[in-house]
């Protein structure tokens, strides 16, 4: 593709959440601190709440690569699963044998028996699910369960949740307020403001390996931010097609012509632009009135208390 074209040496602005990749932006860095002081304090929920787009994943992938080595991980990247596949699903990630074969009773003791054989041996174990809005509503009242599991001094099972914002809307239902009592840490991602868009693109470029000058000046990284929204996701997206459109046609520098095209090319950002659009027209239309009114009053003398 582009790679010989800018002397990279792999893709710099993939949608895989490639934690080499990682940039410790504000809202990124905050939301691991929150993460790691929550798991030292060894009790209830954990959750990571962050839109489409915003890194949930690699956060997840960081946080699953830098945990204190004293903590045994159950990673659950996909969560649509009812009670008994989830309850299968925590016990195979910890090692427990033969757990497809198990009644759910079974299972849940032998899950517990390896959960204080874990203690035993002075290891923490935390469960993490991505995309945990997924989990049906059985499925959510299972996990509070699991959390049950306890000794005299601490919990057996921590449990973090990374998921979009119709988790919260579904946590703030009676039915789950139980389940929302448990939640000690919570921390919701933003998105990028246009610095931190600016240094993320510069930072995957020399990531993947290029040296030159910028190829993305700070005025286009300010558009970018405006097009995107600075969601990492739709900034990778913009970038990538941007480099190709450069490629293509012969040139070394990303102009604002190519950012246009990409936007063009992009659905969701579309979409959105065009709502936007739509909305800034009746609003436009709505000052004009409002001066058109005003400008009457004056001009006519019009009793503006009528």
């Amino acid at each position: 593709m582009y790679l010989y074209h800018f002397g990279l040496s792999e893709l710099p602005f993939t949608l895989t959440p490639n934690t080499n990749f990682f940039l410790g932006v504000t809202p990124h860095n905050e939301a691991l601190a929150v993460l790691m002081t929550a798991l030292k304090t060894g009790e209830g929920f954990i959750k990571v709440i962050g839109e489409v787009g915003t890194g949930k994943t690699l956060l997840c992938r960081k946080l699953l690569n830098e945990i204190p080595e004293h903590f045994v991980t159950a990673y659950i990247p996909n969560p649509y699963l009812n009670p008994d596949e989830l309850r299968r699903a925590v016990a195979l990630e910890l090692g427990v044998k033969q757990a497809q074969r198990m009644n759910s009773q079974l299972l849940t003791q032998r899950i517990q028996s390896r959960l204080l054989e874990l203690h035993g041996q002075g290891r923490s174990v935390v469960l993490i699910l991505d995309e945990a809005q997924a989990l049906p509503d059985e499925s959510l009242e299972a996990l509070r369960l699991f959390t049950n599991l306890e000794t005299e001094t601490r919990k057996l099972l921590q449990v973090v949740l990374f998921a979009q914002p119709e988790l919260d809307t579904r946590l703030n239902e009676n039915n789950f307020r139980q389940l929302h009592q448990r939640i000690t840490f919570s921390y919701t991602l933003r998105a990028m403001n246009e610095t931190e868009v600016n240094h993320y693109i510069q930072h995957r470029m020399q990531v993947a390996g290029y040296k030159g000058a910028s190829l993305f000046s700070k005025s286009l990284c300010k558009k970018i931010t405006k097009a995107s929204q600075g969601i990492p996701r739709l900034v990778n997206i913009l970038c990538h097609k941007m480099l190709m459109l450069s490629y293509g046609q012969g040139h070394y520098q990303m102009s604002v012509q190519q950012l246009k095209v990409a936007i063009k090319d992009t659905e969701s950002i579309n979409r959105s632009s065009s709502h936007f659009f739509r909305f800034s027209m009746i609003l436009s239309f709505i000052l004009c009135v409002s001066v058109l009114l005003v400008a009457g009053f004056s001009y006519y003398g019009w009793d503006m208390k009528l």
